[in-house]
C-alpha cells in the first residue's frame, strides 16, 4: 500500500491517466457518442448537444497533450520511431495532438457553429431546412457548401490528432 501511495510524486501514472483520457475521448467521440448522437436525435436537438460538446472535447485534446509533456517520461526524452531521426517524435506528436485541438477550438469550430446559426436563419428565410430535399435558395446552397467544408476539415483535423495519438502509442510501448 506504501508502494501506491509513494509513487503520487511520480510524473508516470498522471502520464498514463492523460494519455488514456485523451485516447479514450477521442475514439468515443469520433467513433460511438457522436454516430449514436446523430443516428437517435433530431437534427436540431443533435447539432444543438455537438456545439455544446465539441468545445470540451477540442479543449481535452489542447490540453491533455501538455500534460503528456510535462510528464513525459525520461525515457520518451530523445525517443523516435526512426533510429536514424535527429528530432523528438514524442514532442512532435504531443504538439500535433495539441496544435489539431486548438486548431479545431479556436477556429474551425467556432466558424462551424456560426455557419450553422446562419443556416437556421436562412432556414427562416426559405421556409425550408437546410437538410431537406432540394431545390435550396442560393444562399441555402454556399451555406451548405461552406459547412461541409467546415466539417470536413474538422473531421480530417480530429482523424490527424487520432492519428498522433495512436503512434505515441506504438512509441511509448516500445520503451516499456
Amino acid at each position: 500500500m506504501t508502494s501506491t501511495f509513494a509513487s503520487l510524486g511520480d510524473p508516470a501514472p498522471y502520464h498514463l491517466l492523460a494519455y488514456g483520457t485523451l485516447l479514450g475521448s477521442t475514439l468515443f467521440q469520433s467513433f460511438i457518442g457522436g454516430v449514436v448522437a446523430f443516428r437517435v436525435l433530431p437534427r436540431p436537438q443533435f447539432a444543438s448537444l455537438q456545439s455544446k460538446i465539441f468545445p470540451v472535447y477540442f479543449t481535452l485534446q489542447t490540453l491533455i497533450p501538455a500534460a503528456l509533456y510535462l510528464t513525459q517520461p525520461s525515457s520518451l526524452s530523445n525517443a523516435s520511431l526512426s533510429p536514424t531521426s535527429t528530432f523528438n517524435t514524442a514532442t512532435n506528436l504531443t504538439i500535433a495532438m495539441a496544435a489539431g485541438g486548438l486548431l479545431n477550438l479556436v477556429l474551425v469550430g467556432p466558424q462551424t457553429t456560426a455557419v450553422m446559426k446562419e443556416r437556421k436563419h436562412q432556414e427562416t428565410r426559405d421556409g425550408k431546412k437546410s437538410y431537406d430535399a432540394g431545390p435550396h435558395s442560393e444562399e441555402m446552397q454556399a451555406l451548405n457548401r461552406k459547412f461541409a467544408i467546415l466539417h470536413g476539415v474538422s473531421s480530417a483535423t480530429n482523424l490527424v490528432v487520432l492519428g498522433a495519438v495512436v503512434a505515441y502509442a506504438f512509441l511509448v510501448g516500445a520503451r516499456l
